[in-house]
């Protein structure tokens, strides 16, 4: 399970650090490739075996509309699998980048499953508007029963 927020920089090469947290716990797998896309604004990073989880899932059940269609479409065009250099860093494709609209500053943040990269200004977007009203945030804790 990833959890946490990390604060790195983009390198000219278009690499970024994983948290070494995060390494350890993919460590712990058989298998310790990431597969990136696009989702919901970020880089979203899946685990190998868990990647593999979601295309039995979509397999299974198959798009219903033309928008499943569609984005699923758009979400494995950009699918890439990315294994860690010595030094634990990935390569970033310049249009995940671009998708993302990162340029140098990045959030990395763990998901529950999946570890998500941000530009860091959408990150902080974000949680502002996550955080702007605290009524509908005790609605949404009562909600998820936290």
């Amino acid at each position: 399970m990833f959890i946490g927020r990390y604060e790195y920089s983009i390198d000219d090469k278009s690499r970024v650090s994983i948290p070494a947290k995060f390494r350890e716990a993919l460590s712990l797998s058989a298998d310790s490739r990431l597969i990136l896309t696009i989702l919901d604004g970020c880089i979203a990073a899946y685990p190998y075996q868990e990647w593999l989880q979601i295309q039995n899932n979509i397999s299974a059940s198959g798009p219903k509309s033309k928008e499943q269609r569609a984005f699923l479409r758009y979400f494995f065009a950009g699918a890439t699998e990315c294994a860690f250099d010595k030094l634990g860093r990935v390569l970033i494709p310049q249009a995940l980048k671009t998708d993302a609209q990162i340029q140098k500053n990045v959030v990395i943040v763990g998901v529950g499953k999946k570890i998500e990269v941000w530009a860091k200004e959408k990150w902080e977007e974000l949680v502002r508007i996550a955080t702007a009203d605290p009524d509908q945030i005790a609605d949404i804790v009562s909600e998820l029963g936290l």
